[in-house]
């Protein structure tokens, strides 16, 4: 393949732009606890504040409608893209409370917008019978990726003894690069469809957007309880957590392709059931844990499960007018992004009382998933 027969594909666009965000969102992930406290001196109110501050723009991205009225979903990810980046580079360079919120804002108005306008791209762009498969090999390319800057990063800072800043501008650089390159060598691929530019909400996709709603809440859950369950009651070191995550990323990455050829044989709907009833099992299973070894099994079997959760973009995609797709993954992220706000804390107030409870809320947040499969259209194979 050649230079130009690589920018001449709207596959290979998707491609490259879902390679580009770990580079920059890994860095900045892994980074963040010991540069915050180390460098910045926060506390937990702080990092608290931080964290909620770069959930707004997942909460928001409905807002990306309004960004449509201006400018075309492909120049909109590019410059999504270009901020992911920027808000990344400059974050080395902003070691205080107010100059560490701004970066994260500017960082987090990127990743979201730019994983809104990717995932409306990818439905509109792919077909309904290769989607599966292709968001499937999405989602093991960005693992890759991450996997590639985790390792990166240890040689970079164990080995090299290179700085924060060094590292987030060459993080941020790159992933700033690559936004330019993308921009400069690929056409502007014209729309199938024109898309909405209103904001709306249809009653005919109501069953996706609550099905939207708990698939983040129960992803809250698992995010924020089930790894700090690891490290408060079977006292996880940080050396076994990292262990974990990249148990976790190499796993997914070998799996998450089958998992797209899992839903295009089965269809959405049987596919969905496996991972909501899974989940619920999963869930029961935590609330009951005793030992290190089966909450680290639980751990990796809810990663796996989750790599099924793209069944739920292409139920959409199925069901919806091509024209709604747009600014109905704008909505699509802000109610998945509803849980974060108020669910950590929420349940953060349980878990003093009593840490079953968390999970077995979490298996009852599973089970209504599950129940309103029965509710999916049986048609077209989903």
């Amino acid at each position: 393949m050649n230079i130009k027969s690589f920018f001449a594909t709207r596959e290979q666009l998707l491609y490259l732009l879902a390679a580009a965000v770990p580079i920059a969102f890994t860095t900045w992930n892994a980074l963040l606890n010991n540069f915050v406290v180390e460098v910045a001196g926060f506390d937990g109110e702080k990092i608290g504040l931080l964290q909620s501050i770069r959930e707004v723009p997942g909460l928001l991205a409905f807002s990306i409608v309004f960004v449509l009225m201006i400018f075309r979903q492909q120049t909109a990810a590019y410059l999504s893209l270009l901020l992911l980046g920027l808000g990344t580079l400059l974050t080395g360079f902003f070691p205080s409370v107010v100059g560490l919120y701004i970066t994260t804002l500017i960082m987090s108005v990127g990743f979201h917008y730019l994983e809104t306008l990717h995932s409306s791209l990818s439905l509109q762009w792919i077909n309904k019978e290769q989607a599966p498969s292709f968001l499937g090999k999405i989602s093991a390319l960005r693992s890759f990726i991450a996997l590639f800057t985790l390792a990166a990063l240890y040689v970079m800072m164990k080995i090299f003894d290179i700085g924060y800043l060094a590292v987030y501008v060459l993080s941020g650089g790159i992933t700033m690069l690559l936004a330019i390159v993308t921009w400069i060598g690929f056409e502007h691929f014209k729309d199938d469809i024109v898309q909405e530019t209103k904001l709306f909400l249809r009653k005919k996709y109501w069953l996706f957007y609550v099905l939207t709603f708990l698939a983040g809440a129960r992803r809250q859950i698992v995010v924020v309880f089930a790894g700090f369950l690891l490290v408060e009651k079977f006292h996880f070191n940080v050396e076994n957590m990292l262990l974990l995550l990249i148990v976790n990323t190499i796993l997914n990455m070998v799996c998450a392709p089958y998992a797209g050829k899992l839903i295009e044989r089965f269809g959405e709907t049987l596919s969905l059931k496996l991972e909501y009833i899974s989940i619920v099992l999963i869930f029961v299973l935590y609330g009951l844990v005793q030992s290190q070894t089966m909450a680290v099994s639980l751990y990796i079997l809810d990663n796996l499960f989750y790599t099924i959760a793209i069944a739920l973009k292409t139920y959409f995609q199925k069901i919806a007018d091509p024209k709604d797709i747009a600014v109905t993954s704008g909505v699509a992220s802000a109610i998945n992004h509803i849980a974060a706000v108020f669910l950590p804390f929420t349940l953060g107030i349980v878990w003093i009382y009593s840490v079953s409870a968390v999970f077995f809320i979490g298996a009852a947040i599973a089970m209504i998933a599950f129940l309103l499969t029965f509710l999916l259209p049986k048609k077209e194979r989903v």
